[in-house]
């Protein structure tokens, strides 16, 4: 038989946390070949993507830090779905290929993200200044952003550093520019083995969007982000019409930046995409289109970049979900930060 089926027991069954389990794992071994095929269930939450981790073990010893582990969560985070499948190839790493059993470790990614269905809306507003004129209709495709703004832990980790004026792992990293976030975005792609979105140097910076590494959301991801994607209620900020309640601005802030997620999610359960710090966006500044669009990466050439969302410096005005802010890419204050985007995965 071309196949030997191995059962794990419960016990070779790990589980990180409760909100996540690992569950119904089985073992198919190619006895030709060698290699090994590990299927099995991961439930979570549905709006959390994991990462899994599989160890090699054989005569009660683990196999530390295999390479030659591909599929599903491996590489990338993933979302809980069943019949998943991992594979393994004990001939890459040089050992022996028969007798392995494997050990399931599934855990929230270090970044929680939120898929968005694409969709269409419109993106302006008529109550605003002339920079947010015309309202037009846009249509994005579908794209998972970051549940929170990228903190001061996630930065350290990646970068060695931390720029902050104030203090604190899960406060929002702020006195970034434009040119740091890409590189954020690039570095941190590179440590998770993602495909890097950005290349070139200086001012001719470009993305390459069917990568499945980090970068910026665009403009028009980030207002349909914020006004809610297909779930969108119409409000004024990202989740209510009550900014005290879904932001931190300049009556509430205490002139400072505070932990993120301390205010109400919006609709897609996203955090501060009103208030707390600026976000740079990708795109250069420029005025809106007349017409319906699809898919924008903003205007070709400028001096600026946008940012938007508001902070904890600013009045009411600045954080409603259609403002339109920008500055020059070298710039950086203890009110601008940012937050990630991917590729649907």
């Amino acid at each position: 038989m071309r196949f030997r089926v191995l059962i794990l027991m419960l016990a070779m069954i790990t589980i990180q946390l409760s909100a996540q389990t690992v569950s119904n794992i089985k073992i198919n071994q190619d006895q030709e070949l060698g290699y090994y095929t590990i299927t099995f269930d991961l439930s979570g939450k549905a709006d959390e993507v994991y990462a899994i981790q599989a160890m090699p073990m054989k005569n009660g010893r683990d196999f530390a830090n295999p390479r030659s582990l591909v599929g599903k969560g491996i590489a990338t985070p993933c979302s809980p779905g069943k019949n998943m499948a991992i594979f393994w190839n004990p001939a890459i790493e040089g050992v022996d290929k028969d007798g392995w059993q494997f050990r399931i470790n599934a855990k929230v990614s270090t970044i929680n993200m939120v898929k968005v269905e694409g969709g269409s809306f419109m993106m302006g507003s008529n109550a605003g200044g002339s920079n947010v004129k015309p309202v037009h209709q846009v249509t994005v495709s579908s794209f998972h952003i970051g549940k929170y703004e990228v903190t001061q832990k996630e930065w350290q980790k990646v970068m060695g550093n931390n720029p902050s004026n104030w203090k604190g792992d899960y406060l929002p990293v702020e006195q970034v520019s434009w040119y740091d976030a890409v590189d954020y975005c690039n570095k941190r792609s590179l440590k998770e083995g993602l495909k890097t979105c950005y290349s070139g140097s200086g001012s001719n910076i470009n993305c390459d969007w069917t990568a499945n590494g980090y970068r910026l959301p665009t403009e028009a991801e980030w207002e349909y982000a914020a006004r809610g994607g297909k779930q969108s209620k119409g409000y004024t900020y990202s989740g209510l019409n009550d900014i005290g309640a879904v932001a931190w601005y300049d009556v509430n802030s205490g002139s400072k930046t505070h932990t993120v997620g301390g205010k109400l999610p919006n609709e897609l359960g996203i955090y501060d995409l009103s208030g707390n710090v600026w976000e740079w966006n990708w795109d250069i500044y420029g005025d809106y289109p007349g017409g319906a669009q699809n898919n924008p990466h903003g205007v070709i050439s400028g001096s600026y970049r946008v940012r938007r969302g508001g902070s904890w410096y600013d009045d009411a005005n600045y954080c409603t979900v259609s403002y339109r802010n920008y500055n020059v890419a070298t710039s950086s204050s203890s009110n601008v930060g940012f937050r990630l985007v991917r590729a649907t995965f």
